[in-house]
């Protein structure tokens, strides 16, 4: 649905027999609105609330953080580690170098696919695109990394020498003290960051309208409560 049309509550009042001046008005108030009634509003009406409201704000009703828990319980391709190492390479602290899968999926269908992986005909065409991937993924990446610096990046005031001092001594101490982690516990803490970030409307350039607004994703109450405690324990830790 293209942002440059404007909400219209119409839909919504008519669909429900309510009265223009009820309230929560779903044009003053649509997060109110639909944590009302999302459960009764049909997909076509319910994808109009995008043009009023962003992944984040819609985080606040608990019918649709509970659609997105669930969709990430089907194991979507986009939230793989692959796919999203390479979408959020900001969000990886891991060693692993950006690009490394990415070159070994180019050598796989050079060598298998490409002219049915005739030998005399690929060459050592799979090991040079795995190449060409592998360097073009790291300069994104790179690239990446750089505007987030510059957009983090904060002037540090002038503090005198013994506190500068005592800070290190006592973060030196708190990185001693850590185990590091290894690459599969790496790999875990991410998954489970961007699922986390998915969730709460936080991971960019990705498709939040196609999960929120799907009823088929709603669940019953026994997984319903289920899922509310999941997000209990989340805002524990």
């Amino acid at each position: 649905m293209s942002k440059s049309l404007k909400f219209d509550e119409t839909p919504s009042l008519r669909y429900l027999g309510l009265q223009p001046d009820y309230a929560p008005s779903p044009a003053k108030d649509p997060i109110g609105f639909l944590s009302k009634h999302i459960q009764v509003l049909p997909p076509h009406i319910l994808a109009h609330y995008s043009l009023c409201t962003t992944p984040k704000q819609r985080t606040q009703i608990p019918a649709i953080r509970n659609r997105r828990l669930a969709w990430t319980n089907t194991d979507p391709s986009e939230l793989t580690f692959t796919h999203a190492r390479s979408s959020w390479p900001s969000l990886w602290e891991g060693v692993l170098r950006p690009g490394v899968e990415e070159a070994k999926e180019e050598r796989t269908w050079a060598e298998t696919e490409f002219l049915q992986g005739s030998e005399k005909q690929v060459g050592k065409l799979g090991s040079l695109l795995s190449l060409y991937e592998e360097e073009r993924e790291n300069e994104r990446v790179r690239a990446l990394r750089r505007l987030q610096e510059a957009d983090l990046f904060v002037p540090e005031e002038d503090e005198d020498t013994d506190e500068e001092d005592g800070d290190e001594e006592v973060s030196d101490v708190l990185l001693g003290s850590l185990q590091p982690e290894t690459d599969s516990e790496r790999q875990a803490s991410f998954e489970r960051r961007i699922r986390e970030r998915f969730i709460y409307g936080l991971l960019e350039g990705i498709d939040y309208d196609r999960v929120d607004w799907d009823e088929s994703l709603d669940t019953n109450v026994n997984d319903r409560d289920a899922e509310e405690r999941w997000f209990d324990e989340d805002d524990e830790e």
